[in-house]
């Protein structure tokens, strides 16, 4: 397989990118090629700084770069020479079989949607976390900024979406999908909330356990917490800082110690037609090969063919695609 890399996304690229390159490179069997797009120059001499071939590598030379305030749509349309524009037409045309960037995450989405396109049945894709269990598990937390709108319809197709990722990837045989809600009674949360619960609690699709409250994420209730974006993203971030803080104080151990974004490298945008993956902007060496070696994970689960069978023969996903096609 391939894995491209934009080694100019995140704040120290190209650095950290071909750093990172260079590590899953030596963990990678020797059929896997990391492919580095950006300045060939640039590439070729941080390749050698660091005493690596340029052999090792294949490099694709991309001479622009979208920068992290700009605005996606308009950036990917101006500059068609950036190195995430050449990424999504490398993926699309199926030079590669991934691409991973730590850049501007707008554009990042924008290209997923409008280059390789949703799946066939998705409504809107979704980008998940993972979250350290007291157990030493891990749970996904999905939607985590993607959607901060979500309809029910939608937010229900986020349960399919983390319960495939559990399932193929991280090797949990039958995950147990739970809503994030402000109390376990069928009858809390909002309007959406509930209707949310409604439409998981009749599906088959999942193994739905019901609600759980913010107090139960860390406890191995679920191994996929269905939230809206703007939950999701205000509970991750709140975890981030909290990290941060414990950790300037030395209040850690190897716990807390799994919270550190470095060890999950970044986050797959799940529900389109590819395998593209997010890095967070502070990405260093390390969280960049760990984003690769996600990259590599996804490909060999074949998690979107899984996505694809799933979605045809799941017969509450098929009724709510054909309510919007009326």
């Amino acid at each position: 397989m391939k894995i491209g890399l934009d080694v100019m996304g995140g704040d120290f690229a190209p650095g950290a990118a071909i750093g990172g390159a260079i590590l899953a490179q030596r963990e990678l069997p020797s059929e896997n090629r990391i492919v580095l797009i950006g300045p060939a120059d640039v590439v070729g001499d941080h390749l050698k700084s660091a005493g690596s071939s340029p052999e090792l590598f294949d490099i694709v030379d991309a001479r622009e770069v979208i920068g992290m305030g700009e605005h996606p749509t308009k950036a990917l349309t101006r500059k068609p020479a950036s190195t995430i524009s050449v990424g999504f037409n490398m993926l699309k045309h199926r030079q590669i079989d991934a691409f991973a960037s730590a850049g501007n995450s707008g554009a990042m989405l924008v290209g997923s949607i409008f280059s390789i396109n949703n799946i066939q049945g998705i409504i809107r894709p979704a980008t998940p976390a993972f979250l350290p269990q007291e157990n030493g598990g891990l749970s996904i937390l999905i939607d985590v900024g993607t959607n901060p709108d979500a309809r029910p319809d939608v937010m229900q197709q986020f349960a399919l979406l983390g319960s495939l990722y559990a399932q193929q990837v991280l090797k949990v045989s039958k995950p147990r999908v739970g809503l994030l809600n402000i109390g376990e009674e069928e009858e809390k949360g909002n309007i959406t909330a509930q209707a949310v619960h409604h439409l998981l609690k009749g599906s088959g699709d999942v193994n739905f356990i019901g609600n759980i409250e913010g107090r139960d994420i860390l406890k191995n209730k679920a191994d996929v917490i269905v939230c809206d974006g703007f939950t999701g993203n205000i509970l991750l971030k709140s975890l981030e800082s909290m990290y941060r803080i414990m950790a300037k104080r030395n209040l850690t151990d190897d716990y807390f110690a799994r919270f550190n974004y470095e060890n999950y490298g970044g986050t797959p945008i799940l529900g389109v037609n590819g395998i593209v993956i997010m890095g967070h902007g502070i990405s260093n060496d390390i969280a960049i090969k760990n984003m690769i070696l996600m990259g590599r994970d996804i490909h060999e689960s074949h998690l979107i063919s899984k996505i694809k069978h799933s979605l045809l023969t799941s017969a509450a996903i098929t009724a709510s695609v054909s309510a919007l096609q009326i």
